[in-house]
């Protein structure tokens, strides 16, 4: 039998989701199949008065129907030291206000337990976590430096370079060795962000997809690989790339496996890493997507997966 009870959800507002392609929406869909009260909060509607830490939330109860998914009850203030699990699955960027939340989940963490760890969460972010592992990445650099950037793309040609902390495919971009547009492009970067930025050798092999694996407590449980549109470099399915179905590779394996120990020593139940031909790009922990198209082209069911583990680490 379940200890879970109530599930608090820190999300992006639910009326702003896709829900044909939303993980939280999976994970929040199979946690009230298995009967527990959901509770729906965004990022600014939490706080901490006096150390205890709360949010103005609503109940939420979700139907699996396009334009007509959700329905949210009167709001009320709950303490989340009384919920059994709190899902932290805004998405980033990963700013300040996404670093301060993670403190203040870390105060009820983990006799409520905060999916995926918040303290651990806000010390990997994914494009440095991967980092750990260099010799299953690209040649990568991080750096704000121009002169050094340059030096890099001299190095190794073709290269992406992009923020150290966004998602989904936002601000990437492809420089070819001859394209006369990176000093704007530094210069740009320089003024909208205040972080180094990343800089990454082009793996050509990303046309024939970017693979993304699901991992459960470090265990790999199912992938999609992510077409990018024909006149755009980038892959995620945000910025129109195409889902197909993937099996693993001896190679993918072979990552998950020597990744596996350092997720679950970080206590990181559902992990979502891209690779693309043999190489590690980064190791997504905030709020990793791909569970409701690895289900649609006749994978595992993730979602489920996910609450098991979850209702182990609750007994």
């Amino acid at each position: 039998m379940s200890k879970i009870k109530n599930v608090a959800v820190q999300m992006d507002h639910v009326r702003s989701i896709s829900i044909a392609g939303d993980s939280t929406f999976a994970m929040s869909m199979e946690a009230q199949a298995r009967g527990y009260k959901l509770f729906h909060y965004t990022p600014d509607q939490l706080s901490m008065r006096d150390g205890v830490v709360q949010a103005v939330a609503e109940p939420m109860i979700l139907r699996d129907v396009e334009g007509d998914h959700f329905e949210l009850g009167p709001q009320e203030t709950i303490n989340l030291a009384d919920m059994d699990v709190v899902l932290l699955r805004q998405d980033p960027p990963f700013d300040m206000a996404y670093i301060t939340s993670t403190h203040l989940l870390e105060r009820v963490h983990p006799k409520t337990l905060v999916v995926n760890d918040p303290a651990w969460v806000r010390n990997s972010p994914e494009k440095i976590f991967v980092t750990e592992f260099p010799d299953l990445m690209p040649k990568t650099l991080i750096s704000r430096d121009p002169e050094t950037i340059k030096a890099f793309r001299a190095e190794v040609g073709d290269m992406i370079l992009k923020p150290l902390y966004g998602n989904g495919g936002a601000g990437v971009f492809h420089i070819k060795p001859d394209d006369r547009n990176m000093t704007s492009l530094l210069e740009m970067f320089a003024q909208m962000y205040r972080e180094p930025f990343i800089a990454q050798e082009y793996l050509p092999h990303v046309r024939a997809g970017d693979k993304r694996i699901l991992l459960i407590d470090g265990e790999p449980v199912g992938a999609i690989n992510r077409v990018p549109a024909e006149h755009d470099s980038r892959s995620n399915m945000h910025v129109g790339g195409r889902a197909e179905h993937s099996e693993l590779t001896d190679r993918e394996k072979e990552i998950c496996a020597r990744i596996g120990p350092a997720l679950r020593e970080r206590g990181f139940i559902l992990v979502g890493i891209d690779i693309i031909g043999d190489l590690m790009t980064e190791i997504n922990v905030t709020s990793p997507t791909g569970l409701r198209e690895v289900k649609r082209f006749g994978g595992a069911d993730i979602a489920s997966l996910f609450w098991d583990a979850v209702e182990a680490k609750k007994h």
